[in-house]
């Protein structure tokens, strides 16, 4: 049955919407940006889309499906590309940076309570209850990703072969990832029928037309946006420079083995390598952070996925917390200044962390204004998926073994904290509950439960 289409009644588009008018509805999305990437899409798409009709449902699903086929956080990488496509560089620019700035702000806030009292029986308690609520969240996201992708025999497979790859032989991450790329492309070559994207965002059975809209389906491509090879080079340029200057610093100031140099160039690969979304790049982190480095244990990173889901932005700022932690933990300026040392940490991270969303978009989108042709590229992105599925599902694994296991499977198994992880995976799988709401009753039995116990 073909799609059908709702056609409101005609009206001309709104006036195209001032610079400080953007400013405002993007520090605004900055601060209510709850909810995942799927929340945070939802959320740009009423606004943007339906109500204020800056930009057509069309152009935002096409400029949606770059956003997914790129490593990153897709949905800070759609407002950097609306903003863009609105407002030239200085749009995509304050509208990326307004996606995160309330988070990092937040963020280091949080994880300064969380390192300097977290020992006290109140926070001890309250993320007593909240680390198995964590691991109920990952178990979601892989039964969510996995309900969507995991369509036919052959993604099954990759999801199990990453699994394997991960928990049994220990294989790097980014390689499961490039070979799951390579499987998908071949597939896509030789098997389509098995590697079609289903379920994704950008799916739909109903195209809705709200109205003409600033940027309507068919309304030129803005001179800014139009393809050039010298813009391009302009942005690339300049995005090196942003790159290297601060890496090279670092390296002067602190040599290569430092902590903070070290953090620049991981969270640097770290950023190329979240094809698939935060849960993805998260047991990539938790190895280095954890084992490689031992910058933090694994409780404090299941704390720290806590802190990042009860926040706006992408979930990926839960690299702030490592940052932060590791650097007042390792007294990098001296036992004087740990905060100021976990702050430098947290904006470094940050800046080599989001920068290449950046510059993908601004030197990527011209070109895909060029042409609004779906992308050959579907495939590769469903074998990447699947194999996502296998690694969050090792991730679930190691958070279980922590919080069920806390001192090693020699010692008891923790029925409270099982209970609790149960609760939550049947409130957010089952019956659909908001995840915050499932975290605050997770903290609040949490507290309960150590209060008693003491």
């Amino acid at each position: 049955m073909p799609p059908t289409s709702i056609d409101f009644p005609k009206q001309s588009p709104p006036p195209v919407p001032s610079f400080s008018s953007a400013f405002r509805f993007w520090l605004k999305l900055g601060l209510i940006s709850f909810g995942g990437p799927a929340g945070q899409i939802a959320i740009m798409h009423q606004e943007l889309v339906e109500k204020r009709r800056w930009i057509s449902e069309q152009r935002f699903l096409h400029a949606l499906n770059y956003c997914m086929l790129l490593p990153g956080p897709e949905a800070q990488q759609l407002a950097i590309y609306i903003g863009w496509l609105l407002h030239g560089i200085r749009g995509g620019i304050v509208a990326g940076v307004l996606f995160v700035l309330p988070s990092l702000l937040m963020l280091i806030g949080l994880s300064w309570l969380y390192i300097a009292y977290g020992q006290t029986s109140l926070i001890a308690g309250l993320f007593y209850g909240i680390k198995p609520a964590v691991t109920a969240i990952v178990l979601q996201a892989a039964y969510g990703i996995g309900g969507r992708t995991l369509q036919n025999i052959s993604l099954w497979t990759i999801a199990i072969a990453a699994f394997i790859a991960l928990f049994i032989f220990h294989l790097p991450f980014p390689l499961i990832i490039l070979c799951a790329a390579l499987i998908g492309y071949l597939g896509g070559r030789y098997l389509p029928q098995h590697f079609q994207a289903r379920g994704g965002h950008a799916s739909k059975s109903t195209t809705t037309t709200y109205g003409a809209a600033v940027i309507d389906d068919n309304t030129p491509t803005p001179e800014h946006a139009r393809f050039r090879w010298t813009s391009v080079g302009r942005v690339l340029l300049v995005g090196i420079l942003l790159w290297s200057l601060p890496m090279l610093s670092l390296i002067y100031l602190f040599g290569w083995q430092h902590s903070l140099t070290q953090m620049a160039w991981y969270f640097t690969k770290a950023a190329l390598m979240t094809f698939g979304g935060a849960y993805a790049v998260l047991p990539y982190v938790m190895q280095a952070a954890v084992v490689d480095y031992g910058w933090l244990s694994a409780g404090q990173m299941i704390d720290g996925l806590a802190l990042g889901e009860t926040t706006p932005g992408p979930l990926i700022m839960v690299l702030i917390f490592v940052g932060f932690v590791a650097a007042y933990m390792q007294a990098l300026f001296g036992p004087e200044q740990l905060f100021f040392a976990g702050t430098v940490a947290a904006i470094i991270v940050t800046w080599f962390t989001f920068l290449p969303s950046f510059i993908l978009i601004l030197a990527g989108g011209p070109f895909i204004e060029s042409t609004h042709h779906q992308f050959n590229l579907t495939a590769s992105l469903s074998a990447i998926t699947a194999a996502v599925v296998g690694v969050i599902v090792n991730l679930t694994l190691f958070f279980a073994y922590h919080v069920l296991w806390p001192q090693g499977f020699n010692a008891a198994f923790d029925v409270w904290a099982a209970g609790i992880a149960l609760f939550s995976a049947l409130a957010l799988i089952r019956f659909k509950w908001n995840v915050i709401w499932v975290i605050v009753l997770a903290a609040s039995a949490g507290l309960l439960i150590q209060l008693s116990l003491t």
